[in-house]
């Protein structure tokens, strides 16, 4: 204690000593102070911290040791001249499994001032090799009930005869865990061990325990679920996926006072049972009796004679991997806005959000009471409970009270998309607020990015954008939360994946997933339609196998992370070889494809004569995409042969491409929006053509009395076309339409996050059709990119991704009078901000250490702008560049900017009329 005191005075001196610049916010893998990495190479980040305008690093040194003290290196970077301050890798001696890390860093800025070294920050290995686990795969002893199948329960008692130093416990399961210790829950993570490519791919996960054991008397209990291993999952009641079986690895590594070590493993010493949860499963929810709860079975001391035996199994410990994702924790809790009694006379309680989660109930009753908790998302327009959606899903928990006073019922191994529960049984008149509370659960994402504007409905758009990514970021991307679905669809993840950086750092979320998508793809290249990919199927379909090009890139641009292309090149390059093979002149016209998925037509959007798009025209235009992103790929790689011989492939897909679908004078086989979006968004046309081709959409749009037709492979790139093509006002008017079909529409209705269709709810409160109408639903929230990226204007540069070169061009328009968008990068906040006022712009911009920005202002000269009361000629940390089209240009380094734009172009000169 007395020299950690010591160490920190210390610390403190030398930052005094140093002044003005330190490092912070230290990350390892993108986290602080991870527990159980496998990574042999691990990436270390940080923030540059200091106090002046222009801050850059010019140098860093890093330092790793086993030891808090530094007492001895496992690596010493030396001094390296670079301002590369995120993902910079380790390379010192092998590090070894299940040990402590502990790492420093100090750096030097352009002013020439050194730092002190920051506070230690840490990270700990899990386990490098199989023959590192010790622990035996055990399954129940006793004879399953096949119909129900009960969630087992296993225990292991034992004694401990030193003091602890420290233990590691490392778990995973055939199914879901739920693990404790001398009758404490071992850590706070929930569905674990979550959901992966289980043939080849099965995260297990490590906890710090140290504080659990004690000398003496200890005890293990651990329950498990079906979850969706071999749980119903996909379609026509389908289980046992992965397996029949449901089963449990655990590991504890001890290390005691002496030096001395020690292990405790599942094996056959251990006994099983069965408890209170007597049904589980992800879709139907579960079924609780308290009255056979079995008292104390995971504290020391349990008589557990009467409990059968263990079966230890051979099953493989070659794909386990330790977890690279942050895992499903509880959230936002939510007290009842309303308990009411439908026209039917049922008692249902409304949460004003909906969310993915279970509900928490206290109750008093007899025992053998039931109580039946449904959920669902929407009311009918009767006003009754409605959940025909949900399709097969029940959806329901259902608790038996033993009758020994108040009981508090939670599920365990289930969730729920819901914003209303009906509750049947419960006992007495009266259910009380405060005995109901929503819990939301979903991947634990740090939030990055707000986004607020002076329109209240925008406000409510970006909101349900939010909710509708944390419904369905549970570990997987999922398309939805509440139905007999739930799937890791491909396709709607890649439309999502670029608004989804803004929102919360999805680095590592997506990097395990996309490691599945490279798991599940076929040796010909096929990606499945969802992944992991329970369905089967092994056809690829554009748009949907495209994931495995656009997401990748996506993260590389939002998160500068180049490891990710790399471990994902190969996938990458099979998805474009599988299309190159099927195509016939470079022609890809043939198989199955969703196209342009729930796009608006006039009687259904699911088909009709108003917006259809040729699903070939389609499959042509990101067959070019993804080739153009393999080629970018290469080129990050440096990879020149597939340079050039991809890039001779692309020119060979557009000149097919024209010759296919597009007239003479440049107009398109498909007349659709989507159609002329794609074709201008990915370059098909060219330059000569592509004017002309931006004037038709508008057209097209006008027809529509400016409303948008486009489906989920159109409308994340409808507004960004736009405003590339000088038609942001439209883009606006598109933004701000509050009838079908529109974004604001779902708003008006009372949508709490974004819908399915476009019209999940008519205007006379009648639904689509219940076999696909989910209320929870992100793809059309693609629109958020446009917001960030155009209308407050943030972006990064290829050459500088991850917002170490940064974008700053906001586009004012429309009626609103402000707009602020607010991003957390790896170097720190990035804000750009406007609004107007008194005749004049007033814009907020922020740029992290460690950066460089280039801002564009609209103004017709740099006269017109100032820097707070200071001309932009007097402002030495500001360069003036050139005004082009309406905009003037200006290179700035870190700091905080206050500008003030004057004169006759006040907003945007590309939200005027064309």
């Amino acid at each position: 204690m007395r020299f950690c005191c010591i160490l920190f005075a210390l610390q403190l001196f030398g930052s005094f000593c140093y002044a003005q610049v330190s490092a912070d916010g230290l990350l390892c893998e993108n986290r602080t102070n991870p527990i159980g990495l496998d990574v042999s190479h691990p990436r270390f980040s940080w923030k540059l911290v200091a106090d002046r305008r222009n801050e850059m690093q010019t140098a860093y040194r890093v330092e790793v040791s086993e030891h808090e003290n530094f007492n001895g290196h496992v690596w010493d970077s030396g001094k390296i001249v670079s301002d590369s301050s995120v993902f910079i890798t380790y390379k010192g001696k092998p590090l070894v499994s299940d040990k402590k890390y502990y790492w420093r860093v100090r750096v030097w800025d352009n002013a020439g001032k050194a730092s002190a070294w920051s506070l230690p920050a840490y990270w700990q290995t899990a386990l490098f090799d199989v023959a590192d686990w010790k622990a035996k795969w055990i399954t129940p002893g006793y004879k399953e009930d096949t119909l129900n199948r009960p969630s087992p329960l296993m225990r292991k008692q034992f004694a401990l005869h030193k003091k602890i130093k420290s233990a590691m416990a490392y778990i995973t399961a055939h199914g879901m865990y739920e693990a404790h210790i001398n009758g404490k829950r071992i850590g706070d993570a929930y569905l674990t061990p979550g959901w992966t490519s289980y043939k080849k791919r099965l995260e297990y996960q490590t906890y710090d325990i140290t504080g659990m054991l004690k000398e003496g008397d200890n005890a293990i209990g651990v329950m498990l679920g079906n979850g969706w291993y071999r749980g119903i999952i996909g379609y026509s009641d389908k289980s046992n996926v992965y397996g029949k079986d449901i089963a449990l690895l655990m590991q504890i590594n001890i290390t005691y006072d002496d030096g001395s070590t020690g292990l405790i493993t599942s094996d056959e010493s251990w006994k099983s049972s069965t408890g209170d949860v007597r049904y589980s499963e992800i879709y139907n929810g579960e079924t609780i009796d308290h009255r056979m709860t079995t008292t104390g079975w995971t504290a020391p001391g349990f008589n557990d004679a009467q409990w059968n035996a263990v079966q230890v199994m051979d099953y493989p410990k070659n794909i386990l991997l330790a977890t690279y994702n942050e895992p499903v924790r509880k959230h936002e809790t939510f007290k009842p806005v309303r308990i009411f009694k439908t026209p039917k006379g049922e008692r249902v309680i409304d949460f004003g959000q909906n969310l993915v989660g279970w509900i928490v109930l206290k109750v008093k009753g007899k025992a053998g009471d039931t109580i039946t908790v449904s959920h669902a998302e929407v009311l009918d327009k009767e006003g009754n409970f409605y959940t025909a959606n949900l399709r097969a899903a029940k959806a329901q928990d259902i608790y038996v009270l033993k009758g020994d006073g108040e009981e508090t019922f939670e599920p365990h191994f289930t969730f729920h998309g819901f914003q209303f529960i009906r509750i049947l049984g419960y006992p007495g008149d009266v259910i009380l607020p405060e005995n109901v509370t929503a819990v939301a659960l979903y991947s634990d994402m740090k939030p990055t990015g707000t986004f607020t504007t002076s329109n209240t409905m925008i406000n409510q758009l970006q909101h349900n954008i939010q909710w509708g990514q944390k419904g369905n970021f549970l570990d997987v991307p999922t398309d939805c939360p509440q139905r007999d679905e739930r799937l890791g669809w491909t396709g709607d993840a890649q439309v999502f994946s670029r608004t989804a950086t803004f929102n919360m750092n999805v680095n590592d979320f997506f990097a395990k997933w996309l490691k599945d998508v490279a798991a599940d793809q076929t040796p010909e290249g096929v990606v499945p339609f969802v992944i992991p990919n329970c369905l089967g199927g092994t056809q690829g379909s554009t748009g949907w196998a495209d994931v495995s090009t656009v997401i990748p890139w996506n993260m590389y641009l939002a998160y500068g992370d180049k490891q990710i292309l790399g471990n994902q090149y190969h996938s990458m390059k099979g998805w474009v070889d599988y299309m190159q093979h099927q195509s016939k002149n470079d022609l890809w016209n043939t198989g199955f494809h969703f196209g342009d998925w729930l796009f608006y037509s006039v009687d259904d959007d699911t088909d009709g004569s108003s917006a259809i798009t040729d699903k070939y025209f389609i499959a042509q235009c990101f067959y070019a995409y993804s080739t153009q992103l393999l080629i970018n790929t290469a080129n990050v790689l440096n990879k020149p042969e597939d340079v050039t011989y991809y890039t001779a492939l692309l020119k060979r897909i557009k000149d097919a491409f024209l010759t296919e679908y597009v007239t003479a004078s440049g107009r398109l086989v498909s007349g659709t929006q989507t159609a002329y979006t794609l074709a201008l968004n990915f370059d098909m046309l060219p330059e000569s053509l592509r004017i002309q081709a931006a004037q038709r959409l508008v057209q097209n749009i006008r027809a529509y009395d400016n409303h948008l037709t486009t489906g989920f492979l159109g409308t994340p790139y409808l507004c960004h076309v736009l405003t590339r093509f000088g038609y942001t006002n439209v883009a606006y008017r598109l933004l701000l339409q509050e009838t079908y079909p529109s974004w604001l529409y779902p708003v008006k209705m009372g949508a709490t996050t974004i819908w399915e269709r476009w019209d999940g709810i008519r205007p006379d409160k009648s639904f689509e059709a219940a076999s696909m109408n989910s209320f929870n639903h992100y793809s059309y929230g693609a629109i958020g990119d446009w917001m960030y990226r155009v209308m407050a204007g943030m972006d990064t540069y290829d050459d500088g991704v991850g917002y170490k070169h940064i974008r700053i061009m906001p586009h004012p328009g429309s009626n609103f009078t402000n707009a602020t968008a607010s991003l957390q990068t790896y170097y720190g906040n990035v804000t750009s901000g406007w609004e107007i006022k008194d005749g004049k712009t007033y814009y907020t911009v922020e740029i992290p250490n460690n950066t460089k920005a280039d801002i564009f202002l609209p103004a017709n000269s740099a006269d017109e702008i100032t820097e707070g009361e200071k001309a932009l000629a007097l402002d030495k940390d500001i360069t003036v560049g050139k005004t082009e089209n309406g905009y003037v240009g200006l290179k700035v380094g870190s700091g905080i900017y206050h500008f003030v734009v004057t004169g006759s172009v006040a907003t945007s000169p590309l939200t005027g009329s064309k």
